[in-house]
């Protein structure tokens, strides 16, 4: 009797066992063909320089935009400054592997790259997404003597040493390039330009505001909250067209500048992650840009969608690395 018993106890169990394995199978199965419909939680973003400057403002809008829309849960932003985000870039590169971790990136970095000699480049990690394009601007402080593009350029060509201006980015990055390419185009020789590169523009705020440089050159979008608050002036701006969100902010072009300059920003992860864990990047990047909430965050900060991912954007990066190093090689930079 014991023994009959036993068996059937036993057979009873291994009855429940398989129920629940393959409860567990099913549920595995239906977590992967709707996990895309699940918020992704675990995710680390770097930002590869300080607070307030144009990356983290867009890696912390990023963040927002996943969690309001509910593409990802507790996504964690930090920032890792240094040598115009190469210290991040390394920092990235050695992650080899962590497809939880992605870095925050643009044009800057690319220069970066070459300028610090760093032994990582952009071309060691994995593409995600291109998210953005954006214009730059010259700023000025609210108390600047110069009231106008022309005002500004006057008093440059008089002195162009004398005339200090700021970026956010170390030299071959964008806040670099962009008054190099303005002195060009007003007949200023860029090697008389006295620049000065603050890392980020959490840095090069203060010293706009403070009057220890004549102007800044970098995204408006950074500076935002101050033109609104009337403690900086915006003289002109380098897109095509006027911008929105600086409505009184003439072009370049308008003012009888020959220049557009504009800026990008995107994300990479590490290398030699797995091919699900790019995906997985990649499609919380897809879902978080076709939400409402990112939409109205270009609106809101003049940006201009440039949405590519994966192997298209890692095509563009390629481009982008050969365009920049062959620029800075031509300026001795690299």
């Amino acid at each position: 009797m014991r023994s009959r018993r036993a068996a059937f106890l036993s057979a009873l169990a291994t009855v429940s066992l398989l129920a629940v394995s393959a409860c567990g199978a099913t549920a595995d199965k239906e977590d992967a063909a709707s996990g895309g419909d699940k918020p992704v939680s675990g995710l680390r973003l770097m930002v590869p320089n300080t607070p307030g400057s144009g990356y983290d403002t867009t890696a912390r809008t990023v963040a927002q935009v996943m969690q309001d829309s509910e593409v990802a849960s507790g996504v964690q932003v930090y920032n890792l400054p240094g040598a115009g985000g190469t210290v991040g870039l390394q920092r990235l590169v050695n992650e080899d592997g962590n497809g939880k971790l992605a870095m925050q990136m643009g044009l800057g970095v690319v220069g970066a790259a070459y300028t610090s000699k760093s032994s990582a480049k952009l071309t060691h990690t994995t593409p995600i997404a291109k998210l953005i394009e954006e214009a730059g601007a010259i700023v000025v402080s609210k108390d600047s003597p110069y009231k106008t593009i022309g005002d500004l350029v006057t008093a440059w060509k008089n002195d162009p040493k004398k005339v200090a201006v700021g970026g956010g980015s170390s030299p071959g990055g964008p806040d670099h390039l962009l008054p190099m390419q303005l002195a060009q185009a007003v007949g200023i020789e860029p090697k008389q330009v006295n620049y000065v590169g603050y890392d980020g523009g959490g840095e090069l705020l203060p010293a706009i505001l403070g009057n220890k440089i004549a102007f800044g050159a970098s995204g408006f979008g950074e500076f935002l909250d101050q033109i609104e608050a009337g403690q900086v002036r915006v003289l002109a701006v380098t897109s095509e067209k006027p911008i929105e969100a600086v409505a009184d902010a003439p072009t370049l072009k308008d003012s009888g500048i020959d220049l557009v300059f504009t800026n990008w920003r995107g994300i990479v992860a590490p290398p030699g992650i797995s091919d699900a864990q790019k995906k997985t990047w990649i499609d919380a990047m897809t879902k978080m840009h076709d939400s409402e909430q990112w939409k109205a965050e270009l609106t809101k900060r003049g940006w201009t969608d440039a949405f590519v991912t994966g192997d298209d954007f890692g095509t563009y990066l390629k481009n982008q690395d050969k365009s920049v190093a062959s620029l800075l090689t031509e300026l001795g930079l690299a």
